[in-house]
């Protein structure tokens, strides 16, 4: 019998292998359409289906993954219940959700109504909590630490299979991409040492703790509860233990042999060279508690005992494996359960093991309730070998390490433009292909700097520094996302240089699409809708003042700021791809339609961003458009061909109109278009006639 178990145990563990060969992530697009708004799915973090989360104005949220990929905990029918699951910064869960299982009590008996709804409970829970899947008990107990999940009736072995993987696989994204968490590398033990031990040399070395409650202790942490005179044994033998409970890391090979029979010891052994990252822990209760419930289903997580560490719970397993102790070890329920190092698991350092009492109170529909004893356990550094230490890494230059290729190119490509602009712009605008070179940088911004690297800039971060600085915050959320802040560095810089017009004419994604549907409807002939210069100028006051609207939300009612922002149809258009409800796509989708006939009208009239950017623009310390005294009069071809109204009647230019189109430097250094060049080579014509 024992041969058959450790065979099929032997399986099971190949088929977990074999799942995580084979499994593949879900691509962008697949795990786009699980996450909710206001949030959007920013750049990959690994090659495990690990996802940076962003808030609506593209500043780093959190993390999104699928378990099936971290944690491919096999269910009842081989294969692992994949979860989708939203976390934010904080641990807390945004969003858990079903992508994919095959667990028969589901597929062919209860329907899947059930288990979506069990997945809709984690919303709001942290990962600090120590969360379980159990009846919750009644009114006035108060006394427990856990967090209580309904399950599914029925189905109860499948929901705590499918709550130990998200467990599993969030405690692994926390513990890689969080702070304040241990990054040290777990302890192995120690194949080589080989150390002559008793059960006895446990005890006195500490390597087997212990945790003994009375019935009488039992009694008093039930005391003034409904539960407080439901247990009649504990008061008729209120000496005797009612839970006594020893722990042993039997990860080690000589605890291993002194805590456990040969034979328990081979089939343990035989059971970690098929899986050698797991960590298994001994378990013995020579008390009345027993370790589990009458409903505990095995080779799934014990129902009754928790781990943490860290104050973050840790996933257990029952290793289903019939133990036989050693000569000398207590006489009581035993079994092995494991937990894997790869989830996070150090078993050098110190742990917890949590201990649930239950109690029902009442004959027909009884109500239960619960209290935890705890005790602490670390096994000797000594057992064990570490590969090294490692650094913890500050969540700034992680970002900066996964988005490294995307910076170096966006650095490149901002540094390329920028120069051309301040030390070759003249020469560039004159080409004759300035128009197609244009258009081609503004397909870059489009699809590398706007869909790709998620970087068009959102008045919402304006927005979200001012309350940050309000409340006395730190900005260091700005460190999260380095692409589009290297962006905003850049544009502060072009205030300086060219004010508005470096962004708002080439760096932006959304502006760079109207301007492409401008050219679509001039190919196609389509009438121009051009507002009077008087209303223009009073259009063009609309953008102030929704900036000034949307400051004063910031102060009145902060936390509809990103509902107010959806004004701009960035999210909408760039970061999600059109993918949202229809009245998003439909405003984004008109503003571009209206580009067809009225030249990137919500840039000129309505961006708050870009009124922001034309207050930035202030700075400016040039006037880096070369004028003419004759430019307004006699000419005026530059006012006439400017398409935003940036040229007033004499010729001057309102830089915090300008999007630096440059179609006026075409204009100024063409002498067979600029007005002045042309008299003046008439003029020089004439004189060189008369001589």
């Amino acid at each position: 019998m024992n041969a058959l178990r450790t065979y099929f145990a032997m399986l099971a563990l190949v088929l977990l292998q074999a799942v995580s060969v084979w499994a593949e992530p879900l691509s962008r697009a697949q795990i786009s359409d699980y996450v909710v708004p206001p949030y959007s799915l920013g750049e990959p973090l690994n090659d495990q289906g690990v996802w940076s989360l962003r808030n609506s104005g593209g500043a780093a949220a959190g993390y999104v993954f699928e378990t099936g990929e971290l944690a491919p905990l096999p269910g009842f029918a081989g294969a692992p219940i994949n979860v989708f699951v939203m976390l934010d910064l904080e641990g807390r869960f945004i969003n858990v959700r079903l992508i994919e299982h095959n667990e028969p009590i589901f597929v062919s008996g209860l329907g899947e109504a059930p288990f979506h709804k069990f997945f809709e409970q984690y919303a709001g829970l942290s990962i600090s909590s120590s969360i379980v899947v159990g009846t919750p008990y009644g009114a006035g107990s108060g006394e427990t630490s856990l967090v209580y999940l309904d399950g599914v009736a029925k189905a109860t072995a499948s929901v705590r299979i499918a709550h130990e993987s998200i467990l599993a696989a969030t405690l692994v994204v926390a513990r890689e991409k969080m702070q304040g968490l241990s990054t040290e590398p777990a302890a192995r033990p120690d194949p080589e040492l080989e150390i002559e031990l008793t059960w006895d040399d446990l005890i006195k070395e500490g390597l087997a703790g212990r945790k003994t409650v009375t019935n009488a202790e039992a009694d008093a942490a039930f005391v003034e509860t409904i539960w407080a005179n439901d247990d009649p044994e504990a008061a008729e033998s209120p000496d005797e233990n009612y839970l006594d409970l020893w722990i042993v890391d039997i990860g080690p090979p000589s605890i291993a042999q002194a805590a456990l029979s040969d034979d328990t010891y081979k089939e343990l052994q035989r059971f970690l060279k098929i899986s050698p990252e797991m960590e298994p822990i001994l378990l013995i209760d020579a008390g009345r508690h027993g370790l589990v419930s009458e409903d505990f289903v095995r080779n799934t997580a014990p129902d009754r005992v928790y781990l943490e560490q860290d104050e973050l719970p840790v996933a257990l397993r029952d290793a289903d494996l019939l133990v036989e102790l050693a000569d000398g070890a207590p006489d009581g329920t035993a079994m092995i359960v494991r937990t894997d190092r790869r989830l996070g698991f150090d078993p050098a350092r110190e742990w917890t093991l949590q201990v649930q009492a239950v109690r029902e109170h009442g004959m027909f529909r009884p109500e239960v309730g619960s209290v935890i004893f705890e005790v602490t356990h670390a096994t000797d550094e000594r057992y064990f070998l570490r590969e090294g230490t490692i650094e913890p890494v500050t969540p700034w230059m992680e970002a900066i390490r996964n988005r490294l290729p995307d910076l170096i190119v966006l650095a490149v490509f901002l540094g390329g433009l920028g120069g051309v602009l301040l030390i070759r712009m003249r020469r560039c605008a004159t080409r004759r292909s300035f128009t197609q070179i244009r258009l081609g940088v503004l397909g870059f911004v489009i699809v590398f700097v706007g869909w790709w690297g998620q970087g068009q800039l959102s008045i919402v971060t304006v927005l979200a520094t001012l309350r940050t600085g309000i409340e006395g915050g730190s900005l260091a959320y700005l460190l999260y996302d380095p692409f589009s802040l290297l962006i905003w560095a850049v544009t502060i810089l072009g205030f300086v240089l060219w004010g508005r017009g470096f962004f708002c004419g080439w760096l932006c994604p959304f502006g760079a699409m109207q301007e492409f549907m401008h050219h679509l409807g001039t190919r196609l002939r389509l009438p121009r809708i051009e507002p009077s210069t008087r209303w223009d100028r009073r259009l063009k006051l609309l953008k102030y003042v929704l900036l000034a609207g949307l400051v004063a939300i910031v102060f009145v009612a902060p936390n509809h700021v990103d509902t107010a922002a959806e004004i701009e149809p960035f999210k909408t258009a760039i970061t999600v791809f059109f993918e949202r409800e229809w009245y998003y796509v439909l405003y984004a989708g008109f503003w571009l339609a209206l580009g067809l006939f009225l030249f990137k009208g919500f840039c000129r009239y309505v961006c708050p961003l870009g009124a922001f950017m034309a207050i930035g623009g202030l700075l400016r310390g040039r006037n880096w458009i070369a004028r003419r005294p004759e430019c307004g009069s006699p000419c005026q071809l530059c006012k006439v061909r400017c398409k935003y109204g940036a040229i007033d009647n004499v010729g001057e230019v309102d830089y915090s109109e300008c999007f630096q189109c440059l179609d006026c430097v075409t204009i100024y250094e063409d002498a067979k278009q600029c007005v002045p060049l042309i008299l003046a080579v008439r003029q020089e014509q004439k004189e060189v006639a008369a001589e």
